[in-house]
């Protein structure tokens, strides 16, 4: 196959492990804020945290078929979240918050959509740039 049509399959595989790691943070939260009733921004940390989770589970096995070190990896990987959860929860607060009061699911949406950009390719250049491809490949 092609290196063209490897980083095209890799993209889908990412898009839509995301879309799966989407649906686990948004019920979580939902659940969290909703049914729970704590606070907007906890909400999105504790739903936040089990979407990455999962996330990297998926994609380090499936879409960037990684034989890397697990905790170096995973080290990179919170390396990025230790800059963008303490971002993303503060511009929630923010966003939420009764100065600006924008709906908690619209701010969701928006940052999800920055983790997803952001968080690909990080993971791709640096999380698992240099051990693409070096496990045996496993369709999911």
């Amino acid at each position: 196959m092609s290196e063209k049509k490897k980083e095209l399959l890799r993209t889908i595989k990412f898009v839509l492990f995301s879309i799966s790691a989407g649906v686990i943070q948004v019920v979580s939260f939902t659940i969290l804020e909703e049914v729970l009733g704590l606070v907007h921004w906890l909400s999105y940390l504790i739903a936040l945290v089990l979407s990455v989770l999962w996330n990297f589970t998926l994609n380090r096995k499936f879409t960037f078929c990684s034989a890397g070190n697990v905790p170096v990896a995973m080290a990179k990987v919170a390396g990025f979240y230790a800059v963008f959860t303490p971002l993303s929860t503060w511009w929630t607060a923010v966003l939420t918050g009764e100065n600006m009061g924008w709906n908690p699911y619209l701010v969701l949406a928006l940052t999800m959509i920055a983790n997803f950009v952001t968080e690909y390719l990080f993971d791709r250049f640096v999380v698992f740039g240099k051990s693409i491809d070096t496990a045996k490949k496993t369709t999911p």
